[in-house]
């Protein structure tokens, strides 16, 4: 494992040089998947596309601090972009492919978007008819052939006829280390996104504290499914380029189990629906087993539940639990490549019980927890002595102080502290206090002095009108252990009880009605059913059993559809709008509250 980086890293393009210096060539710095086959490019490739695409910039007349945008799915000219972008001090605007008209419009606008960069038809489709009215707007390209539309591959011809590598060096010399690098826009549970100033300062501070944690070298490699117009997504990428880690790029979410049996990878992040999702599959067909098979492979799962890190459990679980991998984990193992060394969690809160049963498993899962105002990582659990806690997000990063403020809200201090939101100082103050403290929103201890807990969401914890608190998130988490429930809100602000929204995971419903002998017609059809609200109801009293009286959910609904983030109660990133789902529901808010 090569560990000499020659370079000091103060601009996220120095990452490039660094790479080639540093490490052995090779052909997969980069790769895609085009047309069924994996496209990759190796690190002279990578440079020579990226200075391409400054210089084309160039001459186009693109200057410091102009803002570019992309939307688009992972792909390796995301890279050669963001680098091109970024080695002329322009602005990066990486959007969601997945959000609203209207916020596309706001952002474009809001952040006077100059050049836009689109993946294909789809979200050219979404986009084209809004853009006569941006008026900052030059000129739009994609990545893919459509008639009468300019392709990324034009801008890098441009560029590569008419080479300027002094002017190039001229103005990337006089990039700061505290010049913004990016602008990312959260997409807000309410109102409208916030451009969030991210300099190369910050992102780089926050990758130099989690190198020591991936176990592999330039030998390794990862696969990437989150959005990279995420933080979170992005910094590792950033990351793996300066640990020398061969990047893949899954095709779509609905490719990410044949993709990982095809490149075998050493290290992916993820958020914990896709971990709940293949843990849910797996226990399916555990319950389709008959007999001695089905036996063993529930107490290998029990076994798994119960794990502790560090032999904590002592020598005669651990002789138990060398039988289960053996004999039921090596599948599991098997199922997600065979070669995982680390898979990171974050995004939202991972189920202690699946960070426990994968670590059993011998499938090393760690969970962090940031926002993109930080860049992203605040905490992280991580494999040196004492440094995971099921449970918790895991000890500070070594740059970064937190501090619990009184009404329990966890306020975060570092060199990852964004420089505020764009064109919004007043919304800046609000959130960074004068001594440089970032209020993150979220209510949290410090467990043992040393591992941080998340234990809700600020504005989301309501009071019933009995005068009880109630910390929605935390309540959510532990009902979606339920193989049952794959969503649930639970609402009940100045109400005298909770109550809850609940979308069924149909695919476990399915399975049920199947051996219990029920026909299964429609979603709707079948939530009605007094029996299959009977069970429903089951599942509700039992994890009802972990809170107070107080805080139980005391009535329920089933909706019969998912919920996406195309119907409105999901942000791009997942997270529940609660504020929609209040005012999509009221009639049925109203009736579990009568």
């Amino acid at each position: 494992m090569n560990k000499t980086y020659r370079m000091k890293i103060e601009r996220l393009f120095d990452i490039l040089p660094n790479y080639k210096n540093s490490y052995k060539p090779k052909d997969d710095v980069l790769a895609g998947k085009e047309n069924g086959e994996w496209v990759k490019y190796n690190i002279d490739q990578y440079i020579e596309a990226a200075n391409n695409i400054s210089y084309g910039f160039i001459k186009l007349g693109v200057k410091n601090g102009d803002k570019i945008a992309t939307i688009s799915n992972n792909r390796p000219e995301w890279n050669f972009l963001d680098m091109g972008i970024s080695q002329i001090g322009a602005v990066h605007v990486p959007i969601y492919p997945t959000i609203s008209e209207s916020d596309y419009k706001f952002i474009l606008n809001h952040a006077e978007v100059q050049y836009v960069f689109v993946s294909g038809k789809d979200l050219l489709r979404k986009i084209e008819h809004i853009l006569p009215e941006v008026p900052s707007l030059k000129g739009l390209y994609t990545f893919k052939d459509i008639d009468k539309v300019k392709h990324l591959n034009e801008l890098i011809e441009l560029g590569a006829q008419h080479p300027d590598p002094e002017k190039l060096e001229q103005m990337k010399s006089v990039i700061k280390t505290d010049d913004i690098a990016t602008l990312i826009y959260t997409s807000g549970t309410t109102g409208d996104p916030k451009g969030v100033m991210l300099s190369h300062a910050n992102i780089i501070s926050n990758f130099m504290d989690v190198k020591h944690i991936p176990p592999v070298g330039e030998e390794g490699i990862a696969l990437s499914y989150l959005p990279l117009c995420h933080v979170y997504e992005r910094m590792l990428i950033y990351l793996f380029q300066y640990l020398g880690i061969s990047i893949y790029y899954a095709e779509n979410m609905g490719t990410i189990a044949d993709n990982i049996k095809e490149v075998k990878p050493d290290i992916m992040t993820t958020v914990p629906r896709l971990l709940e999702k293949v843990y849910d599959k797996i226990i399916a067909k555990g319950r389709k087993l008959k007999g001695v098979k089905k036996a063993l492979f529930f107490w290998a799962v029990n076994l798994g539940l119960r794990y502790e890190v560090e032999g904590r459990n002592g020598w005669f679980y651990h002789f138990k639990l060398g039988i289960a991998r053996k004999l039921i984990f090596s599948k599991w193992q098997e199922a997600l490549g065979g070669n995982f060394k680390v898979m990171v969690s974050g995004g939202a809160a991972l189920q202690e019980r699946l960070g426990r049963v994968y670590n059993a498993a011998g499938i090393p899962v760690i969970e962090g927890y940031g926002l993109t105002e930080t860049s992203p990582v605040i905490a992280v659990n991580n494999f040196e002595p004492g440094n995971i806690k099921f449970g918790t997000v895991g000890p500070l990063l070594k740059s970064v102080e937190v501090k619990i403020a009184k009404d329990g809200e966890i306020l975060c201090k570092g060199p990852n502290v964004m420089l505020g939101y764009y064109k919004q100082p007043e919304l800046t103050k609000e959130v960074i206090s004068e001594d440089g403290w970032f209020h993150t929103g979220d209510i949290g201890i410090m467990d043992e002095g040393k591992y941080l807990k998340i234990t809700g969401r600020k504005k989301e914890i309501f009071k019933t009108s009995l005068g009880k608190y109630i910390s929605p998130q935390l309540m959510e988490n532990r009902f979606k252990e339920s193989p049952f429930i794959e969503t649930i809100v639970v609402l009940g602000e100045n109400q005298k009880y909770a109550a809850a929204l609940v979308v069924p995971e149909f695919d476990h419903l399915r399975s049920w009605c199947k051996v219990k002998n029920i026909e299964y017609t429609t979603n709707e059809e079948m939530i009605a059913l007094p029996r299959i609200k009977k069970r429903f109801q089951k599942e509700i009293d039992t994890y009802n059993t972990y809170f107070g009286k107080t805080e139980m959910v005391m009535r329920f609904e089933l909706m019969d559809s998912p919920w996406t983030v195309e119907t409105g109660e999901l942000t791009a990133n997942l997270k529940l709008k609660r504020g929609f789902i209040v005012e999509k529901y009221k009639d049925l808010l109203n009736k579990l509250f009568s």
